[in-house]
């Protein structure tokens, strides 16, 4: 009886039907996109661990910002910057590289041409530098140094 009523709902509203089946869709390849992405990212107390191991890190923010506060030891790096990733950062490429900009989107995206360039250790600071300072981790102040 139910199967029958839903061969009718289909038969009726096919559009209505393509359409709740595409949105179905979309939110289950949003879903495998994030969770791929989330293997791309450490938190701030994991990406302390990595920079104590030897890893290189990114600041993507804009210069003042930059200066006004950083992770310790991290190098400023911009978008052109990144896409020459491969020829600036050869000597990092076997090591973790940790990418951050103010609330991690950016940082992502970075992630994801590092990974495309053989950066396979390539991670996103979750949260940014909005997480690292709600951890209250120290920052540094300063020009600092520039790939």
């Amino acid at each position: 009886m139910f199967t029958d009523h839903l061969t009718q709902y289909i038969h009726l509203h096919p559009w209505l039907v393509a359409a709740t089946a595409a949105v179905a869709l979309l939110a289950v390849l949003i879903e495998i996109r994030a969770r791929g992405e989330s293997f791309a990212s450490v938190s701030p107390q994991q990406a302390v661990q990595l920079m104590n191991r030897g890893a290189l890190t990114i600041d993507l923010r804009p210069a003042d910002q930059f200066a006004a506060g950083h992770v310790s030891g991290a190098r400023r790096m911009d978008g052109e910057q990144i896409l020459r990733g491969a020829e600036l950062l050869k000597k990092y490429k076997q090591k973790p590289i940790i990418v951050y900009c103010n609330s991690g989107s950016l940082a992502a995206s970075a992630v994801r041409q590092l990974r495309g360039q053989g950066f396979a250790q390539a991670t996103n600071l979750r949260g940014g530098i909005s997480a690292w300072r709600s951890e209250q981790l120290p920052l540094e102040k300063g020009a600092g140094s520039n790939a």
